[in-house]
């Protein structure tokens, strides 16, 4: 690039771009949110610039209390095992199905009866084993869907039985306000959510994940047959033994299998027996849809987000939201927003953890760190490969007057809006759910490309880009460049906070796989004490056949910060077991 063309790159700011016409967008409650502006490049079209200026400057930061981040980062793990173990408190109610052919496990905790009401089922029998619960043999239950059946589904860690947050959505369909001290009552919940569900045909709610992935089946006759009903061999039932270190060989692997067919479904695409219809996406991280949720966490870290705090007028909109997405004949847009975010996540997570790992590095020796610092300015220039337009130029850190976004700004929009531009004529066609899901992909990729794009700009106006050859500016200006970046890509990578980053280093071992503490295995013990155990059922079994944790699982005393802020630690997967 030429110094002669520094004036025209001062000029040339957003106007070099053309835009289409803006869609207005607008989730419950909102009206007039615009969507990012769109880039034209055709130049046979005519350049209308009508884009506000500000909406580019580097300097402009996500509001405080942005949720777009969470929304993206929450739609992505849908029905993964490990960021929804990561962070258990649930905010999303999403309409789905379950295949036909697909199926379903249930241990009958020792009676050889179907059962005549709401049950939990498994979606793997390494989990629904555990709960034939024999000493010796148990019943063990295997159902296949002859229809697609219709589930609402609860994200988060959403069958552990704990006051701090897990339960918080299901308590709003099933009690209609959050109930921290029932979250042992797990009969009455069932049957209130199956009755809610039942107006409008609901088989099911996915709204377990303890382990592994659980369905609450209402009805074991409706949309299901019997594959198998057999009398297995297990082992002898743990509870009539002595404590934890007692237990026999199989009730160890019986216990790891539980936790380990869960990690089948640890990342992308998740648990695939369960398909999920975004256009109908509930948030409660929505805020037009839930505002009084706004000041609950402000301050808070994510770990501690939760639903209890919501205002009656807020429930009541949720539940209005719900029937109106359940009920709803528009098939929207037809865009995969689960695809989508798994594209954008490819594209930037490996690349910005390999960034954040050039520039954990230090040196007192300036050609050092500027042999590294032109490693990490590759990786940029790379990342925004796709954006960097021939005609670009690159003006000297020290030409006067220079403003960032004078010359950078037209990357930058580019670079944010590639992944929407052509949805852009679709925004009609959305659904509310979905152009939620759009805000907070604009939101996401402006944030990655706002970044990525200042920090490449500045290392390139700096000489550090041998694509853009000039003179360093300073001779430790690596030094006060890598210091920068390094601050710019934690706080990047922080708000981003992926899941997809949080894994054991290094890695487990071939007898090894990589965990996350779990609820029940791992658990500080319920706050709330369980409700007296109810009458023996209609199968001649325990009422509470559903009690998976007390009763069925061996749990070990975790320290509070521990538990509640999860770390990755590779555990054996064979004897001797230690979790």
């Amino acid at each position: 690039m030429r110094y002669q063309f520094l004036v025209a790159a001062l000029s040339l700011g957003s106007a070099a771009l053309a835009l289409h016409d803006q869609f207005p967008i607008s989730t419950t409650g909102e009206t007039g949110a615009q969507p990012l502006n769109i880039i034209n490049l055709n130049p046979d079209q005519p350049c209308s610039d009508s884009s506000n200026g500000d909406q580019w400057r580097f300097d402009q930061y996500p509001p405080e209390n942005a949720t777009g981040n969470l929304i993206f980062d929450t739609v992505h793990s849908l029905l993964q095992h490990w960021p929804n173990t990561r962070y258990r408190n649930g905010h999303n109610i999403i309409p789905g199905v379950i295949p036909l052919g697909t199926l379903l496990h249930h241990g009958t905790n020792g009676s050889h009866m179907i059962p005549s009401g709401p049950e939990w089922t498994a979606t793997d029998p390494e989990h629904s084993l555990y709960f034939s619960r024999g000493n010796g043999s148990g019943w063990h239950l295997t159902l296949a869907a002859t229809r697609p059946l219709k589930v609402l589904y609860f994200d988060g860690n959403s069958a552990a039985k704990l006051s701090e947050g897990t339960m918080d959505t299901q308590d709003i369909i099933a009690w209609g306000e959050p109930r921290p001290e029932r979250s042992f009552d797990e009969s009455d919940k069932i049957n209130n959510l199956c009755t809610w569900g039942k107006e409008f045909r609901i088989d099911a709610f996915i709204s377990r994940m303890g382990m592994s992935f659980e369905v609450m089946l209402c009805d074991f006759t409706a949309g299901v047959e019997v594959v198998s009903f057999v009398n297995l061999t297990l082992p002898r039932d743990h509870r009539s033994i002595p404590p934890h270190h007692s237990l026999d060989h199989s009730a160890w692997i019986h216990m790891f299998e539980v936790m380990h067919c869960g990690s089948w479904h640890n990342r992308y695409p998740g648990d695939s027996r369960i398909v999920l219809d975004l256009t109908g996406f509930v948030s409660l991280y929505d805020i037009a849809l839930a505002p009084s949720l706004v000041p609950v966490r402000a301050g808070l870290e994510r770990w501690h987000h939760r639903v209890l705090g919501i205002s009656p007028e807020d429930i009541s909109q949720v539940k209005r939201k719900l029937t109106e997405v359940i009920s709803r004949p528009d098939p929207g847009s037809g865009i995969d927003w689960k695809t989508l975010t798994h594209v954008i996540v490819d594209r930037y997570a490996d690349r910005l953890e390999l960034m954040q790992y050039l520039l954990n590095f230090t040196s007192s020796d300036p050609q050092e760190l500027l042999q590294r610092a032109k490693l990490v300015q590759t990786q940029l220039r790379v990342m925004l490969a796709p954006y960097l337009l021939d005609s670009t130029v690159v003006p000297s850190a020290g030409t006067p007057g220079l403003h960032l976004s004078h010359w950078a700004s037209p990357i930058f929009k580019l670079c944010a809006t590639t992944h929407t531009t052509a949805m852009v004529k679709k925004i009609p066609l959305m659904t509310p759910s979905e152009r939620l899901l759009f805000k907070a992909v604009e939101d996401t990729t402006r944030e990655i490309c706002r970044v990525t794009t200042n920090m490449w700009a500045v290392g390139a106006m700096n000489g550090v880009d041998i694509l853009f050859p000039m003179e360093l500016n300073e001779s430790n200006i690596a030094f006060e460049i890598m210091v920068d970046w390094r601050q710019d890509i934690k706080e990047l990578m922080s708000w981003l906070d992926w899941s997809i980053w949080i894994k054991c280093q290094p890695a487990c071992g071939p007898e090894e796989m990589c965990y996350l503490p779990t609820w029940p295995l791992h658990s500080r013990g319920p706050m709330y004490p369980r409700p007296p155990r109810g009458p023996p059922n209609a199968m001649g079994a325990p009422a509470e056949v559903n009690d998976l944790a007390d009763d069925a699982f061996v749990s070990f005393e975790t320290p509070m910060e521990e538990f509640r802020k999860p770390q990755p630690k590779c555990i054996r997967r064979l004897a001797p077991y230690g979790f």
